[in-house]
């Protein structure tokens, strides 16, 4: 049976460190009326409740197409293939390449096509797109490439997740805490094989939820140039959002491969908010009438990397399979399911056997 198996992962984690004592002058507002409560007190609930403690940003000189790019060379590396064998490059983002010091998004020409560029690729039948769909979308795109691949037409694709979204975030928001950089890249290859891709689904909640999160102008009321978008989010909504709307779908990602939750071995999930995770696998757990939640089902970065959006999964995933996650391992045969949930709103998830 023809199906899409992972062949090389790869990642790109900025130097830059940013912890919570960064935020501790800054001035948040709310609703342009100062939040009077002091920094201190705002960051340790923020903490708390989100789990992270800092988060990377990338340098001064690295637009997300850089971070990209070097993703995408680890995960060639890791597979071991001639580049020139890919047929698609299929890259998530939300912004496009954001310069420092500026919140000015620039998407053309597209990051695919750049990051093809920069891996040199001379193949013209090599099609290279991008993919905006909120923070589900590299799990989209792994979709995709699946579709292309069970085609039969197509060997082998490159898909990449890679944002800055250090450079559209509003300073005087608390919100703007979660948020980080960074890029993973996954290689997907067809083969004749019971492993790879079971099962999958997304669902878009537009008409009642698409501007929970959305570009508004900073908070601050003394901020001169309003023309200037930053990215916002209604944090408590979408805490409710996913809540209510990820474990079924994950649910139903199982139902369709007539998989047990008994067989998943690890719930790689989008990274925004620990508390939420952790209480969307309570949810899942419950809809099977278990009370109990596996320690360490889930594996957690969010800590030290924050909320890098489209890079989370790709990110966290390199990292298991290349033994940089303590107590965490994934062996030949295990089930593991892909999930995020982002702006659209948008969810998804992937079951996958190694």
């Amino acid at each position: 049976m023809l199906n899409s198996i992972i062949i090389g992962t790869g990642s790109c984690i900025p130097e830059m460190k940013v912890p919570n004592a960064f935020f501790k002058d800054s001035h948040f507002f709310e609703n342009e009326t100062k939040v009077y409560k002091s920094v201190t007190s705002v960051i340790e609930k923020f903490s708390t409740i989100t789990g992270i403690s800092e988060r990377r940003y990338a340098s001064h000189f690295q637009v997300a197409s850089d971070l990209g790019h070097h993703a995408a060379e680890a995960a060639i590396a890791h597979a071991q293939i001639d580049r020139e064998t890919l047929d698609y490059i299929i890259v998530a983002h939300n912004f496009g390449d954001v310069k420092a010091d500026t919140n000015r998004v620039d998407l053309v020409p597209t990051l695919a096509s750049r990051i093809k560029a920069l891996l040199q690729i001379k193949n013209p039948t090599c099609v290279a797109y991008d993919l905006p769909f909120g923070c589900p979308g590299w799990i989209e795109g792994l979709i995709q490439a699946n579709y292309f691949i069970r085609s039969g037409d197509v060997k082998r694709c490159l898909v990449i997740g890679t944002e800055t979204l250090s450079r559209v975030i509003d300073p005087h928001d608390k919100d703007s805490m979660l948020f980080s950089d960074g890029a993973g890249a996954l290689i997907l290859e067809g083969a004749n094989s019971n492993r790879g891709i079971l099962a999958h689904k997304t669902e878009t909640h537009a008409l009642h939820h698409h501007e929970l999160l959305s570009m508004k102008a900073s908070n601050s009321p003394y901020n001169g140039n309003k023309s200037d978008l930053f990215l916002k989010m209604s944090g408590r909504k979408v805490y409710e959002f996913a809540l209510t709307h990820v474990p079924p779908l994950l649910q139903a990602t199982l139902e369709k491969a007539h998989v047990p939750l008994s067989e998943i071995k690890k719930i790689i999930i989008h990274q925004a908010n620990a508390k939420m995770d952790h209480a969307i696998a309570e949810r899942l757990f419950n809809l099977y009438n278990l009370k109990d939640v596996p320690d360490n089902i889930m594996p957690m970065t969010i800590s030290y990397l924050g909320n890098s959006s489209v890079a989370t999964v790709p990110t966290l995933l390199d990292l298991i399979l290349k033994g940089k996650m303590k107590d965490h391992t994934i062996q030949e045969n295990d089930k593991v399911l892909f999930a995020s949930v982002g702006a659209g709103m948008n969810i998804n998830a992937v079951l996958y056997q190694f």
